[in-house]
């Protein structure tokens, strides 16, 4: 093995994690992504299997502990600040501590997701623009656009001069917010989502604004402000910022910070990083890096136990 105090197949999900999703398109101004946690290796003690999930609770820990996972891939970083202590005390830290004494690792992609061509926020140009954004690995019904990254990256890594922070779509034809509105409930599978429009539209007309183009940022949406588009579609926005939005004629689309992200690991990542980490076993198989004793066969699944901690709670 390249690295004994590792799992072999740890070190695979994290080698097709970089292929997939290079460190380098993440915003290091402010991200922490890479490998978080690298846990001692205890052979014969986990399985050749990775969770996926966008924020590690103590919740999604336990979940890993049980299926015996050997590591967790965590879109959000559970250290995103220079930590001074590892105590009981704090639920993070306290996480941390337990899936060290398990060897589960942990990995963050975060922003780099975002940015990179096909990952989190061209899911979202999908979903407002597809009946279903994934059919075979295929978008269908397509409505006819032009998408353009927002911010586009300094000096990417080879492969990826696409790649960029928030997405700006543009309609050949424009499309009614009621019909923008199905689509992202339906695609990201929510019961319901936040919408800010105009005062001046009467409610009854809502649904009826016509939407020519739309900007979009998964989780916070503070970079779309006094942005030239029709619509912002984000996460989340204070009310201030919504506020100055339909202020100034703009429509406003929100479903909660984590919902902006999570489909996207099952519909998307999950055959990615299947097909990506299959590539990095054989690799690592024709080096004579793979431990003998070990199965090629490995599990990757979505987290159960994920999900935002905001609901909507209906009142009857």
């Amino acid at each position: 093995m390249a690295n004994p105090t590792v799992s072999t197949f740890s070190q695979a999900v994290v080698g097709a994690m970089r292929k997939l999703y290079p460190e380098k398109l993440a915003d290091s101004s402010f991200d922490n992504t890479g490998l978080l946690l690298e846990a001692p290796y205890r052979p014969g003690h986990l399985k050749n299997s990775a969770l996926l999930t966008v924020d590690l609770t103590r919740a999604v820990a336990d979940e890993a502990i049980a299926r015996k996972d050997s590591i967790i891939i965590a879109y959000h970083p559970i250290i995103f600040r220079p930590l001074k202590a590892l105590t009981q005390s704090n639920t993070q830290q306290s996480t941390l501590l337990r899936l060290a004494q398990e060897g589960i690792s942990v990995y963050s992609p975060h922003t780099a997701l975002d940015a990179a061509e096909n990952g989190l926020n061209d899911f979202l140009v999908a979903c407002i623009t597809a009946e279903t954004p994934m059919v075979n690995g295929d978008p269908t019904g397509f409505e006819q656009h032009h998408s353009s990254v927002l911010t586009p990256i300094k000096d990417p890594p080879q492969g990826f001069e696409t790649a960029g922070y928030g997405r700006i779509v543009r309609f050949h034809k424009p499309q009614t917010l009621g019909d923008i509105i199905a689509r992202i409930t339906s695609n990201l599978k929510l019961p319901g989502i936040s919408v800010a429009a105009p005062q001046t539209t009467p409610a009854g007309e809502r649904d009826q604004i016509k939407i020519s183009s739309v900007g979009i940022c998964a989780g916070s949406g503070s970079m779309l402000n006094g942005l030239d588009v029709d619509l912002l579609f984000t996460g989340e926005l204070s009310h201030h910022e919504a506020l100055a939005a339909i202020e100034k004629g703009k429509c406003v689309i929100t479903t909660f910070h984590s919902n902006s992200e999570r489909r996207f690991l099952e519909a998307r990542l999950l055959g990615q990083l299947d097909a990506a980490t299959k590539k990095e076993v054989e690799e690592l198989g024709k080096k004579g890096q793979w431990e003998e004793s070990l199965t090629k066969d490995f599990t990757i699944a979505a987290s159960k136990a994920d999900r935002d901690p905001f609901v909507i709670v209906m009142r009857e």
